[in-house]
């Protein structure tokens, strides 16, 4: 969901729960996101996800897998420019 603060607010939530990774907008409306941390972490921001912030409306969450190695590991969690 674009247009709410998603990025800015799921970038607080990762923070707030030790999360590193990123997050993106796509062009066709939704939002796209790699998180980094514990089983518990990424679960914990998994489930804010599928609520989101206030003025969100979150229609579905998609596959949301394990993945055994990351290419980087990242420092904090960003938010990355539309693609």
């Amino acid at each position: 969901m674009q247009g709410v603060g998603f990025r800015e607010a799921m970038s607080l939530e990762a923070g707030k729960l030790g999360v590193t990774g990123w997050v993106r907008n796509r062009t066709d409306g939704s939002v796209e996101a790699l998180a980094q941390g514990s089983a518990e972490q990424v679960e914990a921001l998994c489930d804010w996800a599928r609520r989101g912030p206030p003025a969100a409306r979150v229609e579905r969450v998609e596959r949301v897998q394990p993945v055994e190695a990351q290419p980087r590991a990242y420092a904090r969690f960003e938010r990355w420019p539309t693609a």
